[in-house]
């Protein structure tokens, strides 16, 4: 295993909104090779209780794309004015013109895919872990499949606060939870760089909390 080429794929592969290619089709066969690619993540247990939903058509991405909308540009004002003055800040409005950018495009990104879960979360840590656990794996995976093929997406939660309302456009059965929407396009650049991080040694620990690892 080429070291080089994986530790590339894994530092680069980036939360993709403002360079989406929202004009060029994302072909079926790609697609279907990625979420093939998802399938083979970990799974508690075996289970397998992932499901995926892919969105093509123009009339329901319309409708969720309201929902995704109406949350999106509330949660954004409610950051801004908590932020006051920091919001000037290079990296901080970086952040917020990528995230309005998306809020405005959300409709025209060519496919939307919403992982999802049969079941419904408990309301226990243990076993909603465990739960979870069960797509997050999966989800990176299909992240980076998409990155090796030069395509870009990134885990969106907005639409989740009007979930019930979601599940009726999308006919999802009331026992299984949608856990994202990951809009899914070509990228219009071919590259893309590490993140800047926290030193390590900030945030990992031996032994017990706090203690130097």
């Amino acid at each position: 295993m080429d070291t080089s080429v994986t530790d590339h794929l894994l530092s680069t592969t980036r939360s993709v909104r403002r360079k989406l290619d929202l004009d060029r089709p994302v072909e079926p066969e790609v697609l279907e090779e990625c979420l093939r690619l998802a399938l083979q993540a970990p799974t508690p247990g075996n289970q397998q209780a992932w499901r995926w939903l892919v969105v093509r058509d123009q009339g329901v991405k319309d409708r969720l794309s309201e929902l995704f909308r109406r949350v999106g540009k509330a949660y954004l004002e409610t950051n801004a004015a908590a932020l006051g003055e920091a919001i000037t800040e290079p990296s901080v409005a970086r952040a917020f013109a990528s995230g309005q950018h998306l809020i405005d495009v959300i409709d025209r990104v060519p496919v939307f895919v919403i992982p999802c879960l049969t079941g419904r979360p408990s309301g226990d840590n243990a076993t909603d872990a465990a739960f979870y656990g069960g797509i997050f794996p999966a989800v990176w995976n299909f992240q980076l499949a998409l990155r090796s093929r030069g395509l870009g997406s990134t885990l969106t939660t907005y639409h989740l606060t009007h979930e019930a309302e979601a599940a009726g456009i999308l006919g999802v059965p009331s026992d299984v939870t949608q856990v994202g929407l990951l809009p899914v396009a070509y990228t219009t650049v071919p590259d893309f760089k590490p993140a800047s991080r926290v030193p390590l040694s900030e945030v990992a620990y031996l032994d017990g909390w706090g203690n130097a690892l």
